[in-house]
């Protein structure tokens, strides 16, 4: 009994460490063109991970995020749009209605993923692991609403999370990102 319990005890010791070392590069999403996409490719980059809807009163927020993205992208950030239709059905449409709004109505040229689940008992497993305690204790917590900002390191650790009322051209996410890609 005492054996079973040691090795149940190093199960788990093994299992903390490798939920702490997890980084979003290890996990993959579908591109809003259906294209399976490993979040390891933005490995080196800074990421801003932005859960995002159409019809939401922070949806004119996509205008500073693509001014972000052109700003700073050939220094090594990265901003990922991931549609969400958690709250009020604020993100109603397919894939492609949503490519199309965000290309014509705000110019977007920053990666977007496949629409998902960003909370709730369907919760892709990213969001799963950003908002548990046990994998990201700084920054854990439910997505309250459209627009949550995550920023990474280049090593695809959490640096900073930022609440849909902060705006992306705020004094405080440029100062971020820019910190993030001086590193």
């Amino acid at each position: 009994m005492r054996k079973l319990g040691l090795v149940l005890m190093m199960f788990v010791a093994v299992g903390a460490c490798w939920a702490a070392s997890k980084s979003i590069y290890d996990f993959s999403m579908r591109s809003i063109d259906g294209d399976q996409v490993s979040l390891g490719a933005y490995k080196g980059k800074v990421v801003l991970l932005v859960n995002v809807a159409s019809k939401c009163g922070f949806t004119p927020q996509y205008t500073a995020l693509e001014s972000l993205y052109e700003k700073y992208k050939d220094r090594g950030l990265v901003i990922v749009g991931v549609p969400a239709n958690n709250f009020m059905s604020q993100e109603p449409g397919t894939d492609a209605e949503i490519k199309t709004f965000c290309s014509t109505k705000y110019n977007v040229s920053f990666p977007m993923m496949s629409k998902v689940s960003v909370k709730g008992d369907d919760k892709t497993p990213l969001y799963t692991f950003l908002t548990d305690a046990s994998s990201d204790p700084q920054f854990a917590g439910d997505i309250k609403w459209n627009f949550t900002k995550f920023l990474f390191d280049r090593s695809g650790k959490p640096v900073a999370r930022f609440e849909p009322a902060t705006k992306p051209d705020s004094p405080e996410v440029t100062a971020a990102v820019e910190s993030a890609l001086g590193k």
